[in-house]
């Protein structure tokens, strides 16, 4: 049996606003294990992305527990998270002043225990790891195409070698032919590096072309979970509407191939 990387159980998520609370999550649970790539799916509101904040410890369960590698979910602000859990945000979130090469750098020099020329070799590592060239490492943000920020903020969530990566949107905004080779990329790192990834994502293609299990969030918890065939033989209305609809039917060609596999 694989080792859980994510245990998230009984999990209720509720904000307060205006005087109201709205719940977002209600005895949620989920268990995501070593190796996986699994996808995280729901309609705008289901709180998908609260589930990522609170994988990552920048937000608290009302109720409930969130468990990251055998530790509470609280504990990844500590120092040293970024070891941990890497993070691509989907805009990429680079820092605007720094360099490409001095973004993929910031977590090593937050640390401030290594030498400047060894953590430059580490970053400039980085840079190729996604498909940048050496000219890109002294490039500023606002001079990269969307696709080259991408793999520059992939290169810093990884710069660390952490074993679990949350990706929110990774392909959001990307011309068709800079989202293929980018799922490319992320399915080659996973298999490569053996990372247990987790991905918010509402794009069918990305979702069904690099998916090894994918859940569904809808009613406040999950309503499915299993293979992407599994998922999209469940009789639930958001279910039918997202896969089986005319966009589902034209991504799921992809699942004709060979399945996924953790």
């Amino acid at each position: 049996m694989s080792a859980t990387v994510v245990e998230i159980d009984k999990l209720w998520s509720v904000f307060h606003s205006a005087g109201m609370d709205a719940v977002v999550h209600q005895n949620l649970s989920l268990r995501i294990d070593a190796g996986e790539l699994l996808s995280i799916v729901g309609g705008s509101g289901s709180g998908k992305t609260v589930l990522l904040r609170q994988i990552l410890g920048l937000e608290k369960p009302t109720r409930g527990s969130v468990t990251v590698l055998g530790e509470p979910a609280a504990s990844m602000g500590r120092e040293g998270a970024a070891s941990r859990v890497g993070m691509l945000f989907q805009h990429g979130a680079l820092f605007s002043a720094f360099s490409v090469l001095d973004n993929i750098a910031f977590p090593l020099r937050e640390l401030k225990t290594l030498p400047a020329d060894l953590i430059h070799d580490v970053a400039m590592v980085k840079l190729r790891m996604v498909g940048l060239d050496a000219s890109a490492a002294h490039k500023m943000p606002a001079d990269l195409s969307g696709g080259m920020t991408k793999r520059a903020a992939l290169a810093r969530a990884l710069v660390m070698d952490p074993p679990l990566l949350l990706l929110d949107e990774p392909t959001a905004g990307l011309d068709p032919g800079s989202a293929d080779e980018f799922c490319a990329l992320l399915e080659s790192l996973h298999q490569e590096l053996r990372l247990t990834v987790v991905m918010v994502t509402h794009d069918l293609d990305t979702l069904l072309e690099l998916s090894t299990r994918i859940a569904v969030v809808a009613d406040k918890h999950i309503v499915a979970e299993g293979t992407a065939a599994h998922v999209m033989a469940q009789p639930h209305p958001f279910i039918k509407e997202y896969f089986l609809g005319e966009r589902g039917r034209r991504a799921s060609i992809l699942l004709q191939g060979t399945p996924k596999s953790g």
